[in-house]
């Protein structure tokens, strides 16, 4: 926790809360979210300038609807409450809420009742977001509405206790001046400084990890990707060769991935690296299993049996390295609220005690954007730190049904295929994320005078800001049909490709 001066979110299942943070983060302020029954007694104890109530799908006046300490509301500490934040608020301090007659989902416009400070420089009438099928229908006593919209009370604030709230979600892209809301609340009202910056990051890192180790052993796990491959240049800075990296191919990497890691951390970086190959093993866990979710932990369990296996044989070992970041830590547990668990991911948690060693984690507290930023300030070539993400259990999710040694070797084809002709055509850096899926469905085709009866690929590519949200990439015909016929015609088992046009919501970015 590194509160101190900055916005603590209080969590009360929102898939939207880690946006809150995003957004004040982006005008290099910290902001962290927290359990919603955290007690009063250690949220002061963070030092938070500010408190900002999260968005959430119960009902106030449910039955064991998630309540906040009440105690929060006399801190003098200043609030904002988003959406159930602003009705759990209400209820609380003795107004009323209740179901509303029309709901309001989706789009809305705001008009502005009173301007300063939450309202500081947004046009009346701008567009906002409201998700909620709940209202106010009497405010509390001391306070005033400050907006509202054709159908709702909107927003209100009692002024002398610095404690605001919205009933729409200023955190996400459709609420057009939702950061700028934020931004007002935690400069204006908070009275936050910009004192959030990657390059302090850095040195305080380097220092804390060094005064952590001291002159004990750390091991990691470097996968190649964005994440490990920076916490292991940011944690080789401060102790050297104290610092020694697993690299674990576990087949389900991208093609050639091992060699590039080992050239490019253990060569370029002089960091001490272990290559372990490991496919057979994990393609012996998956023999037989198609349901993604337990694709997934298996991919994990069998990694942490390997890495196991493998730290064991270097000696004197206290500490293990993580390449965690604070969207894995939300996503992969429900350890900040009751928002649901989107999925495993075997970065987070997992790895057996037994191992009796002490955990570090120097991402733990960055989004994927900020992570990026420390890559680059450490040195890490662009071409590496700026590629698409990957997932956690590789390519076995994203091969549909069982994984097997063929399909592996007919979608790392595909897959280099595809991203060759994306940075030939300059579109790399113009979306967001882009692979190859392989289907577990043969078709029938005609290559020369032969009929062919071989896989399905499908190509994904989206664009996002945050990853909560993504549309589909408009890419090029002729770039579809380039990429296309490259892959039909130089990967031996596919004889058909598609192409995903599926956004998030309704889909996620991977199939599985």
């Amino acid at each position: 926790m590194r509160i101190k001066g900055g916005i603590a979110i209080l969590d009360f299942g929102s898939q939207y809360s880690q946006l809150i943070a995003r957004r004040i983060r982006n005008h290099n302020i910290y902001a962290e979210v927290v359990p919603h029954w955290a007690c009063i007694e250690h949220i002061q104890s963070l030092g938070p300038q500010g408190i900002i109530l999260s968005g959430g799908p119960a009902s106030v006046y449910a039955e064991k609807a998630p309540l906040p300490d009440p105690a929060l509301f006399d801190t003098g500490i200043p609030i904002l409450g988003i959406c159930y934040g602003m009705q759990v608020t209400t209820a609380l301090l003795g107004g009323r809420v209740a179901q509303a007659r029309k709901k309001e989902f989706g789009k809305a416009h705001l008009y502005i009742d009173q301007a300063y400070p939450l309202y500081k420089n947004i046009p009346d009438g701008s567009q906002v977001w409201m998700s909620h099928a709940d209202h106010i229908t009497e405010m509390p006593k001391g306070f005033q509405q400050l907006a509202h919209t054709d159908s709702s009370i909107a927003s209100t604030a009692d002024l002398k206790r610095q404690i605001y709230t919205v009933q729409f979600h200023p955190e996400v892209t459709h609420s057009v001046y939702g950061e700028e809301i934020l931004k007002n609340f935690a400069v204006e009202i908070c009275g936050c400084k910009p004192s959030w910056d990657m390059g302090d990051f850095i040195e305080q890192s380097v220092s804390a990890i060094r005064e952590k180790v001291g002159d004990k052993r750390v091991i990691l796990g470097l996968s190649g990707g964005v994440d490990s491959s920076v916490a292991a240049v940011l944690i080789h800075r401060a102790i050297g060769d104290q610092l020694t990296c697993l690299f674990i191919d576990t087949g389900l990497l991208r093609k050639g991935e091992a060699h590039k890691a080992m050239q490019t951390y253990g060569e370029h970086f002089e960091m001490r690296i272990r290559l372990v190959t490991a496919q057979a093993q994990f393609l012996e866990k998956l023999e037989g299993i198609t349901a993604p979710e337990q694709k997934r932990k298996i991919i994990g369990q069998t990694f942490i049996e390997v890495f196991d296996r493998e730290s064991k044989k270097i000696q004197n070992v206290d500490f293990l390295a993580q390449g965690t970041i604070y969207p894995d830590v939300i996503e992969s547990q429900s350890v900040k609220g009751p928002s649901d668990t989107i999925k495993s991911h075997h970065n987070v948690g997992g790895l057996p005690e037994s191992m009796g060693l002490r955990l570090i984690e120097p991402l733990r507290e960055l989004f994927k954007d900020e992570v990026r930023e420390v890559g680059k300030k450490l040195g890490i070539p662009a071409v590496l730190i700026d590629r698409h993400p990957f997932p956690g259990p590789g390519l076995g999710i994203r091969i549909l049904g069982e994984v097997s040694a063929e399909k592996l070797a007919i979608l790392q084809e595909a897959d280099a295929i595809l991203i060759e002709e994306i940075r030939k055509a300059q579109l790399y850096h113009r979306v967001s994320q882009a692979f190859v899926v392989l289907l577990p469905v043969k078709s029938v085709g005609v290559m020369g005078d032969a009929r062919t009866y071989e896989y399905t690929a499908v190509i994904r590519s989206v664009n996002t800001t945050d990853f909560m949200t993504a549309t589909w990439s408009h890419l090029p015909h002729d770039f579809l049909e380039r990429a296309g016929n490259r892959i039909i015609n130089e990967v031996a088992g596919i004889n058909r490709v598609a192409y995903d046009i599926s956004s998030k919501p309704p889909a996620t970015v991977e199939w599985e």
